[in-house]
């Protein structure tokens, strides 16, 4: 049974897309059978993943409004060894055909469900709004990974998106919880990341990641080349974070 986990955070520019890229990427080169679903309209994790998102036959959106499953939408990453559901323009427009829909924020969790023996870890990187489609995520996975800057806002808006998983825990998904929080972008040299990420370990104990990923030019140049930064530049300190967070999340979850 597939591992299901969203990457979430209603801030935008946290990190979201670089995490859920080369998590996966991360994950398939120690082995892992990884699909990545693109839950964003702007498609940032379907180019990221190397794929064309204009040419797409079918994609999430497709998926959500029951036109195609995900076995006949999925694209192989070559350059992350893993799988994508992608996405693009069009599931914009999914939000407003949802709503009359049956069953409409667990589309996509019975869309996962045909597919589930065939991975074990599914990854949803959400857009960074809490809208019908990061409900949608919310509702179909097991945990939430918040990726998250050490910076003030941050902290300001964590409290809202904990709030928000609690109130999906309690009225749609039982099975919901925080999986734990991902320090990204992260300068040691600055005292307020120091400081920040000192209260995130107070507050949050074991709930924090040991590992932390750093600013790297090499992440933030790799979308370009359509691939992650884990198969850009596998020896850049963040790549090799990206890989000791993979790690780490397969051994988080074997005490799940």
């Amino acid at each position: 049974m597939a591992k299901i986990f969203c990457v979430a955070n209603q801030k935008g520019g946290v990190g979201k897309t670089t995490t859920s890229v080369n998590l996966s990427a991360g994950l398939a080169k120690i082995g892992q059978r990884v699909l990545l679903v693109d839950l964003d309209p702007q498609g940032n994790a379907t180019m990221g993943a190397g794929v064309n998102k204009a040419g797409l036959q079918a994609s999430t959106y497709e998926v959500l409004l029951g036109t195609a499953g995900v076995a006949e939408a999925r694209q192989k990453s070559e350059t992350g060894g893993f799988d994508i559901l992608p996405a693009n323009r069009e599931l914009a427009g999914a939000e407003v055909e949802m709503v009359e829909l049956d069953n409409r924020e667990r589309r996509l969790k019975q869309a996962l469900e045909k597919v589930d023996a065939d991975y074990d870890f599914v990854l949803i990187d959400c857009p960074p709004a809490l809208s019908m489609l990061t409900l949608n995520g919310l509702c179909a996975a097991h945990g939430v990974i918040i990726p998250m800057q050490c910076e003030y806002y941050a902290l300001e808006g964590l409290s809202d998106l904990v709030n928000t998983i609690k109130k999906v825990h309690a009225n749609l998904n039982h099975d919901l919880k925080i999986i734990g929080l991902l320090r990204v972008m992260f300068d040691p040299r600055m005292t307020l990341s120091q400081q920040v990420s000192a209260q995130l370990e107070q507050h949050f104990g074991d709930k924090v990641f040991k590992t932390i990923i750093p600013r790297n030019v090499r992440l933030a140049e790799a979308p370009s080349y359509g691939m992650p930064g884990v198969a850009f530049d596998p020896s850049s300190k963040g790549a090799q974070a990206y890989i000791a967070f993979g790690a780490e999340m397969v051994e988080r979850i074997k005490s799940m």
